[in-house]
């Protein structure tokens, strides 16, 4: 009994225990996020670590500040705005404690594991494909960029039917890859088998792909479709005759954007993407994803009226200075009224505000709030499929 509490009260203030990798889940609006913390020692003997999000595709996150002082451990970690602490339970296998970002703050459990929990992925294909995969770069002269994608193609002799994937808002690459899931990859995968040529793209400023800004508009990534298009109808083994669209969210936004331009273009699918202004759209997002979180219907009115007189002021103000400090004195005095539980159920936080004000003063955020979809879907020629999910809190059904 003596030695064992001698060896416990050694190892608890010893730092070599720490040294391997830890993972967790956190429960972020209803969605479990996978953390894995990989922490060895410097040439000096000094904690160091790094972190990966594996169902979002992230990896080696730098840790900024590592430090273990009586069975609590600190990470902080600069590029996500956040930091754990958590204290060492009495078995070292598990470290309980906090995630703590933007205002918010999430329970994380991390185990010590020796292998990590690998995702079972059965709609993925598994190479080697019964198709023909190219990498394929070409430019969108006019932007001065060069977009980096795959194409794949069917082994027959062609020339074949040929479609473009669309990804959505944000930073996407070829694959789409989100929590884990390739969609672009699975749909690529089916449509080629059925003897379809695909090309899916990464977005500006991602993988292969150059350029990229906050001020890129979807008319600019528009542009970006129509030089894959331009690309397709200079290949000899596909039909230009039989080019379609499928757009995802915003790129359900953006096909009809093309085919509204390109009378040629054989079909567009919208997957997920709006016939309202990005306006209405942000507004019913916050309201489905509050209800979601427990907001009752005083809290959401609250916050809504919050959104709408952001809005407003980025209706009327064109001038950037002008507008963030008036957007940044109705968030301040507002967010005021709202208590701790009240902002963790809202997703808002003081922590946040310039992140947040960023994004919104961007050429694409103003374009994406009164772009009118309607306008476009009403010059569209070419058959139209628009589905949407039910279950959908971004893009209500």
């Amino acid at each position: 009994m003596g030695n064992t509490l001698v060896l416990a009260q050694e190892g608890h203030n010893s730092d070599n225990f720490l040294l391997g990798t830890w993972e967790g889940k956190l429960e972020v609006s209803g969605i479990s996020l996978r953390v894995v913390i990989h922490i060895k020692k410097d040439t000096e003997g000094k904690l160091i670590a790094t972190m990966d999000s594996p169902d979002q595709g992230v990896k080696d996150i730098v840790v900024d500040e590592v430090t273990f002082k009586d069975g609590v451990l600190y990470l902080g970690i600069k590029s996500v705005g956040g930091f754990f602490v958590g204290e060492v339970q009495e078995d070292f296998l598990y470290i309980k404690g906090e995630l703590k970002q933007a205002g918010s703050s999430f329970p994380l459990l991390l185990e010590q594991v020796e292998d990590l929990v690998q995702v079972n992925r059965p709609q993925e294909p598994k190479k080697p494909y019964p198709y023909k995969e190219e990498e394929v770069i070409y430019e969108n002269k006019e932007a001065g960029i060069t977009l980096a994608g795959t194409l794949t193609l069917p082994r027959e002799p062609g020339p074949f039917p040929a479609v473009i994937l669309i990804s959505g808002s944000g930073a996407q690459d070829r694959d789409e890859t989100i929590f884990g899931h390739k969609p672009f990859l699975v749909l690529s995968d089916y449509l080629t088998r059925l003897g379809i040529a695909v090309l899916r793209v990464d977005d500006r400023g991602v993988g292969g792909s150059t350029g990229g800004s906050l001020d890129d508009t979807s008319e600019n990534f528009a542009d970006d479709v129509i030089a894959g298009i331009n690309y397709l109808k200079s290949r000899k083994d596909i039909n230009p005759q039989k080019i379609g669209l499928i757009g995802h969210s915003e790129g359900g936004v953006i096909a009809p954007m093309v085919a509204a331009e390109l009378p040629e273009i054989r079909y567009c699918v919208m997957l997920g993407g709006t016939g309202l202004k990005g306006e209405e759209v942000l507004l019913l997002q916050m309201e489905l994803l509050a209800r979601a979180n427990g907001a009752n219907d005083e809290l959401i009115k609250q916050a809504l009226l919050l959104q709408k007189r952001m809005f407003t002021v980025l209706k009327e103000e064109e001038n950037n200075l002008i507008a963030e400090k008036e957007l940044r004195k109705i968030f301040t005095e507002s967010i005021a009224n709202f208590n701790e539980k009240e902002k963790q159920v809202l997703g808002i936080s003081e922590d946040n505000i310039d992140s947040q004000l960023q994004v919104m003063l961007s050429s694409w955020y103003r374009n994406f709030l009164f772009y009118d979809p309607q306008i476009n879907l009403m010059k569209v020629k070419c058959p139209v499929l628009a589905l949407v999910g039910e279950k959908d809190l971004q893009v209500a059904p």
